[in-house]
């Protein structure tokens, strides 16, 4: 190879070298400004902006085959049919800008939308509102140079907030989650107002949403969203919506997959949806609906996480904004535009007044007769009208043009006798009047921009509510609602636990995600995951499943230390650890052993019997020694001396009480959960007591104080320690004779999560006041207008106490100005309120 050559290939794989990094760069910024991203300035990406200026240049009023819109759109989209008629069907899904007709499929379910011959769709009446205006776009060739389209379109909304954004393009990416209409409105009118303003997503599938780590919409923030799970009954769920981005089809995958590995147990799940989403699950026998509902949150896309990354194109380049910014920056742009439609709405009713003036200057000074005079030529007469508006020209706003009597003499001679100058005067007043209202308009702009945007919410608001609830989520760990779908088994002499020792003897059944905490005959402990097999040490003597944090399970311990031969007797928990790490429970010398365990899961403290060597010094030889006199202590404590003599061996004598206090409960209403963690409000310490839960609806339940119950706050009017003595005094609407009952009663029954109706069953009947008071007293404000009376009266005097089932007495007649509150009193002695 000559010299010559090799440069010559040395300088051609430079020259590719660099077209590639040239084409990459251009091919690159081709995707995000021409495919993936939206603009900032009407929301759109091109494919989309080019559909709706296609469908308006079709627009007739009447709908138009989607094959006929998407052929339309191809002399402005040079990217196939495929893509123009999948982004028409997502903007049509979205029931905002375009109105269809047809199988449009369906995002809840998935369904594909029908083939394009078969489907129509036309501009909605508020797209053509908001979205167009050809004196205000501005204009560029399209892809062949054949005709104009849009550099953008002039939306005068936050159609980007409100439809919402997804696309990834070379290197970027962008997911701008949806807004419910109505609150973009309120926020937009805030905003020009000077007020602070938030808004929240909202999809169309419906559910609930967690927006506690929004973010604004940015990059790093999320949101989870959950399907509505109700409880049918004790054996069945329903879930009413499907998160956003889930379709039916993938929720109910998910649910028969968690089902196959063992996370949640079902009998069968089945799909119901027509109009409205309906799954139900039927629930396999002895299965706790609560933990399940927990369960398919935590395994299946009954919960999902979104993460919003709000990217736009401004001025050519992509920018990371807050939705915020996205909001404000539309409402600045529809004020903008606002403005030049008011300006040249201005200068087209400035000429029509010109002009109207003109004419009536024209025939009430009778120049027109100019025409009627024998001039030489055309341009002499029409030089002869410009002469004659001379001495008018104070009258007028700017000077006559040859293009203005032009206009003139071609108006019809038959008009000219019909002309009547009244009415002239009349419209030129008028235009005058619309001049002034412009103008007034331009000076008070904000003003006119809110009252644009209240005339969209007037006009377009019904039936756009928020469709999506918004509330705090609880976190629920997968290991606390995770389903025991294996079984762990140890062997005690060799020292193993696991999965796979399944000859050997069982220790629990267990979930995957468990840990399990081993004691051992040398006074070790350690806590290790599940696995199929794992050493522990020789002579296991207790292995059970850990639960992190648990202050009840007690364990009783009786060792003697190898360096001293004295025994010790301790009582501790184990709440937290480090997992693999061995724990040394004796003072650690190598002939260290346990005489005596025992796990107690309600601190528990048993009587044992000692025996200790025959061979001992000690005069008494067996005594008996009572768990009870301990303290309970942290795990790596000594203990208390039980004697200085060899131990032969201990016995246990007879089960003890719990020497631990009840559990303190509260009630977090945010959450609707029963918590040990000081959440919410404090409802006493539990041993066996049960929870009475008074709902809105006039239903009791009683029901136990398990930690995984879920309840729905925004239904509860009362939950305390259930006591059957205490009295239960209720008022309620009874809405077929128009009138409050009250009505005193114990309840009598017993049954466990089972509910009850108390007040009398009716349409509209609903509760509205309930306490376990020993001596209520009902406070009935009467509002009429601007007076008010209040009305005391003690109910403990007033109601005798009745059957559950009884109707009650009539209290007054329902009035919407009637409220009522209980009056009760602090421990202090102060009067205190509560609102119904």
């Amino acid at each position: 190879m000559t010299t010559e050559t090799a440069n010559e290939l040395t300088n051609n794989e430079s020259g590719v070298t660099g077209q590639y990094k040239n084409w990459f760069l251009d091919y690159a910024s081709y995707v995000i400004l021409e495919r993936a991203v939206p603009a900032i300035e009407d929301g759109f990406k091109p494919v989309q902006r080019r559909i709706l200026h296609a469908m308006k240049e079709m627009d007739d009023g009447r709908f138009n085959k989607v094959a006929n819109i998407i052929g339309q759109s191809m002399q402005y989209h040079p990217h196939g049919d495929a893509s123009i008629g999948d982004a028409l069907v997502n903007m049509g899904q979205k029931e905002l800008l375009i109105e269809t007709q047809g199988n449009w499929g369906d995002v809840r379910t998935g369904d594909a939308a029908a083939a394009p011959r078969y489907i129509e769709a036309r501009l909605s009446k508020f797209a053509l509102d908001v979205a167009f205006n050809n004196k205000t776009t501005e204009w560029q060739l399209s892809y062949d140079g054949r005709k104009n389209e849009p550099v953008t379109l002039p939306m005068k909304f936050p159609m980007l907030l409100a439809q919402g954004a997804d696309g990834i393009a070379v290197g970027l990416s962008t997911k701008i989650l949806p807004h419910n209409f109505c609150e973009l409105i309120e926020a937009s009118i805030k905003y020009l107002r000077g007020k602070t303003f938030t808004i929240y997503p909202d999809f169309q599938t419906g559910g609930m949403i967690d927006v506690s780590n929004y973010n604004e919409g940015k990059r790093g923030g999320k949101v989870r969203v959950r399907a509505k799970i109700d409880e049918l009954d004790k054996k069945t769920l329903v879930i009413h919506d499907v998160p956003y981005g889930v379709t039916v089809s993938t929720l109910c995958d998910s649910i028969v997959k968690a089902n196959d590995a063992g996370k949640i147990k079902i009998r069968k799940v089945t799909d119901a949806t027509a109009a409205a989403v309906e799954i139900i699950i039927d629930l396999a026998a002895g299965i706790s609906p609560d933990i399940t509902i927990d369960a398919l949150y935590a395994f299946t896309d009954c919960e999902v996480s979104i993460s919003p990354n709000a990217c736009v194109i401004v001025d050519q380049k992509p920018h990371f904004l807050t939705v915020q910014d996205l909001l404000k920056i539309s409402a600045d742009n529809t004020k903008t535009l606002l403005q030049k439609e008011l300006q040249i709405k201005l200068g087209e009713l400035q000429e029509k007044w010109h002009y109207t003036s003109l004419e009536k200057i024209f025939f009430e000074e009778k120049i027109y007769k100019e025409l009627e005079k024998k001039h030489e030529t055309w341009e002499k007469v029409l030089a002869a009208i410009e002469k004659a508006f001379v001495p008018y020209a104070i009258k007028l706003r700017r000077s006559v043009t040859r293009e203005d009597v032009l206009k003139l003499t071609e108006k019809p001679v038959r008009r000219i006798y019909r002309l009547d100058i009244d009415e002239l005067n009349a419209q030129i007043k008028g235009i005058e009047g619309e001049i002034d209202q412009v103008q007034y308009n331009l000076e008070h702009l904000t003003d006119y921009a809110v009252a644009y945007y209240e005339g969209l919410l007037k006009k377009y608001g019904k039936g756009r509510e928020r469709k999506t609830e918004i509330r705090q989520f609880d976190v629920i760990t997968a290991r606390s609602v995770a389903i025991a779908n294996t079984k762990v088994y140890m062997n005690r002499a060799e020292g193993f636990v696991g999965l796979g020792l399944k000859k050997d003897e069982l220790i629990a059944e267990c979930s995957e995600l468990d840990d399990i905490i081993v004691f051992t005959k040398a006074g070790k402990m350690k806590v290790v995951r599940v696995s199929d097999k794992v050493f522990i040490g020789k002579d296991i003597i207790h292995a059970a499943v850990f639960q992190k944090n648990d202050e009840r399970t007690t364990y009783n311990v009786i060792y003697v230390d190898g360096a001293s031969g004295v025994s010790f007797a301790k009582r501790f928990n184990v709440t937290g650890i480090t997992r693999d790490k061995e724990y040394d429970l004796t003072k650690g010398s190598e002939k260290s052993r346990v005489h005596y365990f025992s796990a107690n899961h309600n601190g528990e403290a048993e009587v044992v019997k000692i025996i200790l060597s025959p061979n001992s010094a000690a005069k008494k030889k067996e005594f008996d020694f009572y768990f009870e006199e301990l303290d309970i202590k942290g795990r790596g404590s000594m203990g208390n001396q039980v004697t200085k003599h060899p131990i032969k061996t201990v016995r246990f004598k007879e089960a003890g009480r719990s020497t631990l206090t009840g559990r303190k409960l509260w009630f977090d209403s945010k959450f609707g959960r029963l918590n040990n963690e000081e959440k919410g409000e404090y409802l006493g310490t539990f041993e066996e007591e049960k929870l009475l839960v008074i709902y809105d609806d006039g239903n009791y339940e009683i029901t136990d104080t398990e930690l995984t119950q879920r309840f729905e706050p925004e239904k509860i009017l009362l939950i305390e320690k259930f006591k059957p003595e205490k009295a239960i005094t209720a008022v309620y609407l009874d809405s077929e004779k128009g009138q409050y009952n009250i009505k005193r009663f114990k309840i009598e029954t017993t049954s466990i999560k089972t509910k009850f109706l108390f007040i009398k069953e009716g349409k509209g009947n609903r509760l509205e006041a309930v306490t376990s008071d020993e001596e209520p007293v009902l406070l009935l404000h009467n509002r009429i207008g601007a007076q008010a009376s209040t009305q005391k009266i003690q109910i403990a005097g007033f109601v005798e106490i009745m059957g559950w089932k009884a109707i009650g007495n009539k209290l007054v007649n329902y009035s919407k100005d009637v409220e009522m509150e209980w009056e009760t009193k602090a421990e202090e002695g102060d009067v205190q309120t509560k609102l119904f």
